[in-house]
């Protein structure tokens, strides 16, 4: 079941328990109950403090717990094969219920144990998920830290029946007591922040007393981690303020075009830039979001970044990073059906739709890339593109065509996403051509048209920013406003690519060290950093 290399690394890591743990399996005489039992006695087999029995008598079938012999209260639930992806999260359970230490946060792990309240999460992932890994984990952190917190983990693809009955159309899902309570990915922060209404004003009253830094860079992603990087380098006090460390990246499945690295994924890069920022003193304030930018009054002086939890930052230098997000088509029925059918990442959702009929908004190499990754799991894609011909590279199109289970349409506008008001039923389109409507019947509808930028919160100050949202900057990085920086894919750089927003990123932050040691502080940051 795990293979020599894979039963090597586990060995490896079980060598960290310091508790025994029991896995109980609830097993039928399916095939997947057959691959569960395989797996659990290929897990006990490997330490003497691992121990499997097949007697348990849990709803979903096949299952089993991992849970601490000596407080079955630690314990998590997984229902189906935590593989692929979510190998990471079976061995994290393994090992924070037999006993070794998270590498979490104090404060994150004592916010979960003093969670009042008894709380039943039930979550849906799929194998080929990217974003599902951090829940699964925040879950079974939860679960093993607070005895009144129970998680049960489930593969969608094992329980077909019970995603079409709770028509989960777009994973991580997240339910708890049995209600619908969140989807997207989240970490434990964000989860406790959900159960807790007091998280807000508990996170402002710790940001309260940070003392103004030389550099804010405002966003985590490869724009920001960079300039951050340059600017600590060169001596300065910098702080990253960001709404999710790695920003988009994060949600990126394969990256073939990074330099020096023929193949990586998002996730893994986010890691790898984030270990890089911990190798500094460089300040993370994660899960932050910026909602106003008062910009210093003279030369030298501090600019400020109000954030939606009511606290402030300040700094003499600023490098606004905020990336970018998926554009959305703007028609009826898109909102309605958000996680109902309408869907933005193929390679989370993409198994929800095994053997039906989608459709894929957008002839760019997102929209070509996405359908060709649907098309071998999906029964039908239908790629609809608003422009006379595909735009995507033509080696992704001589790909795309050599689907049988493919149809492109071009000179199509799409005008409404359909459904019975529980999901997605199909989507009209007008031919740009013939003006005539069309109706094509679907099970989903994944948009992919490009990217907006993150920059709403700075229309009131006095910032340039294009009619698309970007932000206006030199070729030294720099805006219309004096030590006030920019790099990614927020701004009027062309080419949205993670090497172009790294380097940009890079000269954002020379340009900052070149701004303060050429602009002499006001008196008030004088006096601050007396």
């Amino acid at each position: 079941m795990l293979g020599a290399a894979l039963e090597q690394q586990l060995e490896t890591y079980l060598a960290n328990l310091r508790e025994p743990i029991e896995l109980i399996g609830t097993l039928g005489d399916d095939e997947n109950s057959q691959k569960t039992r395989v797996l659990l006695e290929e897990i006990s087999s490997l330490h003497s403090m691992v121990s499997a029995s097949f007697d348990g008598d849990a709803k979903h079938v096949p299952s089993f717990e991992v849970r601490r012999a000596s407080d079955h209260n630690a314990s998590v639930r997984f229902a189906g094969l935590p593989m692929g992806h979510e190998f990471t999260s079976l061995v994290l359970a393994l090992l924070w219920a037999g006993g070794h230490p998270p590498k979490v946060e104090a404060e994150v792990l004592e916010q979960v144990k003093d969670l009042d309240g008894d709380f039943d999460f039930e979550m849906y992932f799929s194998l080929s998920c990217q974003n599902c890994p951090d829940v699964v984990q925040a879950l079974t952190l939860m679960s093993i830290f607070n005895p009144r917190i129970t998680a049960t983990l489930i593969e969608g693809g094992a329980f077909k029946d019970e995603v079409e009955q709770r028509q989960v159309m777009a994973v991580p899902a997240v339910y708890l007591n049995g209600a619908p309570f969140a989807n997207g990915r989240m970490d434990a922060r964000d989860i406790i922040a959900k159960l807790d209404t007091n998280a807000d004003a508990k996170a402002a009253e710790k940001l309260a007393g940070k003392k103004p830094f030389e550099v804010l860079v405002v966003g985590g992603g490869p724009a920001g981690n960079a300039a951050a990087i340059y600017t600590i380098r060169k001596g300065f006090s910098t702080g990253i303020a960001a709404e999710r460390f790695g920003g988009q990246v994060a949600d990126t499945m394969g990256i073939e075009n990074f330099i020096s690295v023929p193949y990586t994924e998002g996730p893994k890069l986010v890691a790898q830039m984030q270990a890089h920022a911990e190798e500094y003193d460089i300040d993370l304030i994660d899960r932050v979001e910026a909602q106003e930018l008062i910009p210093a009054r003279e030369a030298g002086g501090m600019h400020e970044v109000r954030l939606t939890n009511g606290a402030s930052l300040k700094a003499r230098a600023l490098i606004l990073t905020t990336g970018a997000r998926w554009r959305q088509l703007g028609v009826p029925g898109e909102d309605e059906y958000r996680n109902k059918g309408v869907a933005y990442c193929p390679h989370c959702d993409g198994p929800l739709y095994k053997g039906k009929r989608v459709a894929v908004i957008g002839g760019g190499n997102s929209g070509v890339e996405a359908a060709i990754d649907l098309a071998n799991i999906v029964g039908h894609v239908t790629l609809i593109e608003f422009d006379s011909q595909l735009r995507a590279d033509q080696v992704l199109q001589d790909k795309l065509r050599s689907f049988a289970n493919v149809d492109v349409i071009t000179s199509a506008q799409t005008t409404e996403v359909t459904g019975d008001g529980s999901k997605v039923t199909g989507l009209t389109y007008k031919n740009r051509t013939t003006g005539e409507n069309h109706d094509v019947a679907l099970d989903g509808v994944f948009v992919q048209i490009g990217l907006v930028p993150n920059t709403e919160w700075l229309k009131q100050s006095g910032l340039e920013l294009t009619r698309f949202g970007e932000i206006v900057i030199d070729d030294k990085a720099a805006t219309n406003l004096p030590g006030v920086f920019a790099a990614g894919d927020c701004t009027t750089v062309p080419y949205k690519q993670i090497i172009i927003a790294m380097g940009e990123g890079a000269k954002a932050g020379l340009s900052a060290f070149d701004y303060l040691i050429r602009t002499e502080p006001a008196d008030e940051i004088a006096q601050v950093y007396a």
